[in-house]
């Protein structure tokens, strides 16, 4: 149950943003790779990451909330989702990890005092 409904947030949360048309892109020619940041409405950076130059996601993908805070660390290889990936909120944090394209491991934890982010 918990592994269908997180994959239901990422899926949302990456249609959602990925829909937006406010967004930078630029040519990293030393990694080959096309860095995008997509922004929210109201000018904030909604998302930030990279692809490959097929369009495939690569490597660390962020998520903001309108707010600017982090909501979301992905991580991808060559459009598979790969490694820990960590999903906060006001009150938890989830950590999900995959292995082959497939969640792995979820686990939560009660977030007692507030995330900073010191970017």
């Amino acid at each position: 149950m918990k592994k269908s409904i997180l994959v239901s947030i990422a899926f949302l949360i990456a249609v959602v943003t990925f829909a937006q048309d406010k967004r930078h892109l630029k040519l990293n020619k030393d990694t080959n790779l096309i860095e995008v940041v997509y922004y929210h409405d109201n000018g904030v950076v909604s998302q930030t990451g990279a692809y490959t130059t097929d369009g495939k996601l690569q490597g660390e993908w962020l998520s903001f909330s309108t707010e600017g805070k982090k909501q979301v660390s992905a991580n991808y290889d060559n459009g598979q989702k790969v490694g820990k990936w960590f999903f906060w909120n006001d009150t938890t944090l989830k950590e999900v990890d995959y292995n082959n394209n497939a969640i792995a491991n979820v686990s939560e934890w009660e977030i007692k005092s507030p995330v900073t982010d010191s970017n």
